[in-house]
């Protein structure tokens, strides 16, 4: 078995199962593959930045995207397990509103790749859970696109219990309808002329 990368329901987000290997000495596996991810995506994933947060049960963290030129995001669990869901705030989309939810856990070993474009968040599904994840653009304030994480017409299958634990940002933070209203969130089209951008760049190197 190699390393598969797979299109989930929603374009652009990926499910990544790697290949692990198991002996008497522990585990060994590739986290990432340029190669298989290029052929898989249609580009490569140029690493800006990558994060390590530890999330303790209860806790939500999302729906978080950055603003256009956007950041692509590739997750994955290294202690722990958890749902990160992801969401399609591109106007335009088939499945704008929609969501996809995956569990990536220690045991696993699954990771998860979002473009740009597409809004995600987590939660711990294990009393603790390491997630690092790599980016493809540093943060910077006021790029960040926040949408509730408990918006009721978005219906995200969190964990029921115990009661959800969010930062101030994000418990503040407006629906899906209001972020459309305001003028927040970025199109389809847009979206898809950055991927392209993306494909035409890997294939000039």
């Amino acid at each position: 078995m190699r390393m598969e990368i797979a299109e989930l329901g929603v374009e652009k987000a990926f499910l990544i199962t790697p290949d692990v290997h198991s002996d008497h000495r522990g585990v060994f596996l590739e986290v990432f593959s340029q190669p298989v991810f290029e052929r898989a995506v249609g580009h490569r994933l140029s690493v800006a930045q990558l994060n390590c947060s530890l999330s303790r049960r209860g806790t939500i963290r999302g729906m978080h995207a950055i603003a256009l030129p956007g950041q692509a995001r590739y997750v994955s669990c290294a202690q722990g397990g958890i749902v990160d869901i992801v969401l399609d705030i591109r106007v335009g989309s088939p499945t704008y509103g929609e969501h996809v939810a995956v569990e990536l856990t220690a045991e696993n070993r699954h990771a998860l790749y979002l473009a740009e474009g597409l809004a995600h968040g987590f939660a711990p599904l294990t009393d603790e859970a390491t997630v690092v994840y790599m980016c493809s653009s540093t943060w910077s304030p006021g790029s960040e696109v926040i949408i509730n994480s408990l918006d009721p017409e978005l219906g995200l299958p969190w964990p029921t219990e115990p009661a959800p634990v969010r930062s101030d940002k994000d418990a503040a933070a407006p629906s899906l309808r209001e972020a459309q209203e305001l003028g927040l969130l970025p199109t389809l089209a847009e979206c898809r002329a950055l991927y392209a951008e993306l494909d035409d760049l890997t294939l000039t190197r």
